[in-house]
């Protein structure tokens, strides 16, 4: 299972699905996985994730050694599942693939559609927010998503 998360900078929201899903991952002994997560612009690549976004993964137990990297065309054949943080995410990340030949395999989706709840399958972008409010609440959004994605996929494995 290869998972890729996808956000505007690669700097916030796509960043800490990446270090949820591998606590996840890990603690489940999910050795044939594997996460990251990119960019759909390049104001971050080879940054570290934003400040408040780690100090929020620390603040729960997690960590992120992840610099920026911008999506690439290779990225939608190489991951089975592609997950965009909100729509305007998933549009971009939908019109590169229907622009590849031959056509990608992997399935493109919102990150928050794993819930199962309308009012959370856009995991809104806290960089602009003012102190941690939005970034715990992304966090909730993201751990939650994560936690329902890897459930629905160990199920299917049974």
């Amino acid at each position: 299972m290869k998972v890729l998360f996808v956000c505007i900078g690669n700097t916030c929201r796509s960043p800490m699905a990446e270090a949820i899903l591998k606590h996840l991952v890990l603690k489940r002994n999910l050795q044939d996985w594997y996460v990251d997560s990119a960019g759909l612009r390049d104001w971050n690549v080879g940054e570290e994730p934003q400040a408040r976004g780690q100090q929020l993964l620390k603040q729960h137990g997690l960590k992120t050694n992840h610099l920026g990297r911008m999506i690439v065309s290779q990225d939608l054949y190489d991951f089975d599942y592609i997950f965009a943080m909100d729509n305007s995410n998933l549009i971009e990340l939908q019109q590169m693939a229907n622009a590849l030949h031959p056509s990608p395999k992997c399935k493109i989706e919102l990150l928050g559609s794993s819930i199962g709840r309308k009012e959370d399958e856009i995991i809104q972008d806290p960089y602009f927010s003012q102190g941690m409010g939005g970034f715990n609440t992304a966090y909730l959004q993201i751990r939650e998503s994560c936690e329902r994605f890897v459930e629905i996929n160990l199920s299917d494995d049974k």
